[in-house]
């Protein structure tokens, strides 16, 4: 029912959103699309009755670049991060996403970067796309390290392709660890319940000094990082 109800509110704030996209579009603007996408999130969480406990929001400083990576278990972890980082973040997502009808044309309005299933041929453009964002823009990222979501609610294999971004772009990753999402939302189920999630902010991670030879060391730390908040309770 709850899923349900989520549905319909998301069609009032997609139809009633319309005019808005269509004047930043011509305008060019991309904050009121965030504030709108920040809003819509948050009041789709109240719908379901998601509770979200966050910690160690104060170590990220609104004025600077990050690349924030967060482990993935279910398909409310990318909205949910995305309303609680303090500045905008740009999101490098599977290109059929962006097909959408509205949603789609928002997200590109907002800078959100396509990848295709083409390999690392693919992956590699987004990244080098992505490091100039950073360095011409400022622009934060949002990065699921693991490219797709957990099956079991474990933590899986990195991949490299963040890791790459940060170290070229010379900028602090922000691990993230999230519990309880796998619990309300597994990777194949179309329903949502109701409970609680819980949020960590890790300290900023300087990428400075690593390079494509230390890769796997910055992999395997930063994966430890976000290990290390799934215990807590």
């Amino acid at each position: 029912m709850r899923t349900f109800l989520l549905f319909l509110t998301y069609v009032v704030i997609v139809l009633l959103a319309i005019p808005v996209l269509f004047v930043c579009w011509v305008g060019k603007w991309r904050g009121p699309i965030v504030a709108i996408g920040k809003g819509a999130v948050w009041i789709g969480q109240k719908v379901l009755g998601i509770r979200v406990e966050v910690s160690g929001i104060e170590r990220v400083e609104k004025d600077k670049t990050y690349v924030f990576m967060a482990n993935h278990m279910s398909f409310l972890d990318g909205p949910m991060l995305y309303r609680l980082i303090p500045q905008p973040a740009i999101v490098i997502l599977k290109k059929g996403i962006l097909r959408l009808p509205v949603i789609g044309l928002a997200m590109k309005q907002v800078g959100f970067i396509p990848v295709s299933k083409k390999g690392e041929k693919g992956r590699g453009g987004s990244v080098e796309k992505a490091t100039q964002i950073i360095r011409e823009k400022g622009f934060s990222f949002l990065i699921f390290p693991e490219g797709t979501r957990s099956p079991d609610g474990k933590l899986a294999s990195f991949r490299r392709g963040g890791f790459f971004l940060a170290m070229n772009s010379q900028v602090p990753i922000i691990p993230i660890t999230l519990t309880g999402t796998y619990e309300l939302m597994p990777k194949k189920s179309i329903f949502v319940k109701k409970g609680r999630v819980k949020v960590i902010f890790h300290p900023p991670f300087s990428t400075q000094g690593f390079d494509e030879t230390s890769l796997p060391e910055l992999i395997e730390r930063i994966r430890n990082i976000i290990a290390s908040g799934k215990s807590e309770k």
